[in-house]
């Protein structure tokens, strides 16, 4: 499968959310061959460069990324998009070249789903945390279009709170890059876990 890459400094996990920002023009072009042909395109966490292309800087990024379905979109004007982006499959990267526009673009292969894996007892106070950060939310009264995921909130899924937590937490690359690439999502969810008993979470609402 061959698709354009979009190489990002945030890491894209299959479900998750990822407003967007466009206005380089080979990453226009791009958009708009999606909305065109309904299909996807790759994300990818920058290990090394800038998301806005630099002339002589050397990019690198993650052989692993997810597909990214286009939810929403808004021209703002000619050269300015707002997109709304929902992660899918995971895939690793086969082979990758850059065209003379700047758009990186590769061979994939995309990596099975999940299979659905109840919290067992051991990690339920991972998913407990994290019904806890929705309620917030929810309290907060923020809108469902503002909400960091959306619905339904399978809080009983090894994988779904695993990627949720994955999205949130304040990870570097290469972490990130590690957890996208467990195929087992309740060993995903067991590091998470990990994390969670080192480190303090702070929600940031919406609003303030």
């Amino acid at each position: 499968m061959r698709v354009p890459l979009f190489p990002l400094s945030t890491t894209l996990f299959p479900e998750g959310l990822l407003p967007l920002k466009i206005f380089e023009p080979h990453y226009l072009a791009m958009v708009k061959k999606a909305l065109n042909e309904k299909t996807p395109f790759g994300v990818v966490t920058l290990t090394q460069g800038s998301e806005t292309r630099v002339a002589g800087q050397q990019v690198g990024f993650s052989d692993i990324g997810v597909l990214a379905h286009i939810e929403s979109f808004e021209e703002i004007k000619p050269n300015l998009f707002f997109l709304l982006c929902k992660g899918v499959e995971r895939f690793t990267v086969l082979s990758k070249a850059q065209e003379s526009s700047g758009l990186w673009v590769a061979e994939v292969s995309v990596l099975p789903a999940d299979a659905p894996k109840p919290i067992p007892k051991e990690l339920q106070e991972a998913a407990d945390k994290l019904g806890k950060v929705i309620v917030s939310f929810q309290k907060h009264h923020i809108k469902a279009q503002e909400m960091p995921f959306t619905q339904p909130y399978r809080l009983d899924d090894c994988g779904w709170v695993a990627n949720r937590w994955c999205e949130m937490l304040p990870l570097n690359p290469s972490q990130k890059e590690l957890l996208l690439s467990q195929n087992n999502p309740r060993l995903r969810l067991d590091l998470v876990n990990d994390i969670l008993d080192e480190i303090q979470i702070s929600i940031q609402f919406p609003n303030g």
